[in-house]
């Protein structure tokens, strides 16, 4: 999938996905959040690390800090210049690694992608109440990958 796929009107191969799990697997030392097909039952699992998985558990939890975390912050600085988080795209699955885009909104409406990793565009989706896709290709990978 190229990287125009990022951008909004073109959701003909995006999946929307919502957080179903958060699993600590403490012997193997991996956190993986797991994201659920709306509407389906496709799951897609994804190892992050311990920061951004605290961050998500935290608002998923509806833990608030007494200070901004970090994607508290860059929800912040979006909104600041005008901008809007309008949804997350899990891009591609490469070597065993997923790439994701932001989708932004920039304050005259045009859309600008950022390139970002997975488990921050989560962290931050949840913060801006922001939808999350993953394109199509990349469940049929992990369904192939998995023999689902």
């Amino acid at each position: 999938m190229d990287d125009e796929s990022v951008i909004p009107g073109q959701e003909s191969n995006l999946i929307r996905m919502d957080v179903n799990k958060i699993r600590i697997d403490e012997r193997r030392g991996e956190q993986v959040v797991v994201l659920k097909e709306r509407g389906g039952t496709r799951l897609l699992p994804i190892i992050i690390g311990i920061s951004e998985v605290t961050a998500i558990k935290m608002k998923v939890s509806g833990v608030q800090p007494p200070r901004p975390l970090t994607h508290d912050l860059l929800k912040s600085v979006i909104a600041s210049l005008g901008g809007k988080l309008e949804r997350v795209i899990i891009t591609k699955l490469e070597l065993n690694t997923f790439y994701a885009a932001l989708a932004i909104q920039d304050h005259d409406g045009k859309i600008e992608r950022v390139d970002a990793r997975p488990s921050d565009s989560i962290a931050l989706a949840l913060r801006a109440d922001a939808p999350i896709y993953v394109a199509e290709e990349v469940l049929n990978q992990v369904a192939s990958s998995y023999g689902l």
